[in-house]
C-alpha cells in the first residue's frame, strides 16, 4: 500500500525476523541472477526496531542468523528510547545492545541525539551501505 514498505507487523520482534528474512531471500535473489556483466539486483534491507522488540527471543535468533550469513545488505536502526509496554526499560531490559549485536558479528554504531541530529543519522546510514560484509546496526537514541 505504501511505496518502499514490504511489510508491517503486529507481534514484537516479529518485523526484525522479517527484515532477516528479506534480507536472505534479496542475497538469494543476487546470487542466482547477477553476473559480472549484469547486476540487476542490489537492493538493501532496511528495519526500524524498538527497545520492546529487541527484548523478544526471535529477535536474538534472527540477529544471529544474520551475523552467521553475513548479510551485508542488511541494516537495522533501533529506536532506544528507554520504553516498552512496562514502561522505563530500566524496570525490564538493561542489556548492552550494541555488544550484543557486537557479539553476534554485526558492525555497530551509535547515534546519540536522535531527536535532533538527523545529519549523524544520515551518515550512519551512509557508512553502514559500505560494509558488505556483515549486517549493520545503528543505535539511534
Amino acid at each position: 500500500m505504501t511505496d518502499g514498505i514490504e511489510v508491517t507487523t503486529g507481534p514484537l520482534g516479529q518485523g526484525f525476523a522479517n527484515a532477516v528474512g528479506l534480507a536472505i531471500a534479496e542475497e538469494n535473489i543476487r546470487a542466482t541472477f547477477n553476473r559480472d556483466d549484469l547486476k540487476p539486483f542490489g537492493n538493501f534491507t532496511y528495519t526500524i526496531c524498538g527497545d520492546g522488540c529487541l527484548q523478544e527471543g526471535i529477535s536474538s535468533e534472527a540477529a544471529s542468523l544474520a551475523g552467521h550469513l553475513k548479510l551485508g545488505r542488511l541494516i537495522v536502526i533501533y529506536d532506544d528510547n528507554q520504553i516498552t509496554i512496562d514502561g522505563d526499560t530500566a524496570v525490564s531490559f538493561t542489556e548492552d545492545v550494541v555488544a550484543r549485536f557486537k557479539s553476534y558479528g554485526w558492525h555497530t554504531q551509535v547515534v546519540q541525539d536522535g531527536n535532533a541530529d538527523y545529519k549523524a543519522i544520515e551518515d550512519a546510514i551512509t557508512t553502514a551501505q559500505q560494509v558488505q560484509d556483515r549486517p549493520s546496526f545503528i543505535k539511534v537514541t
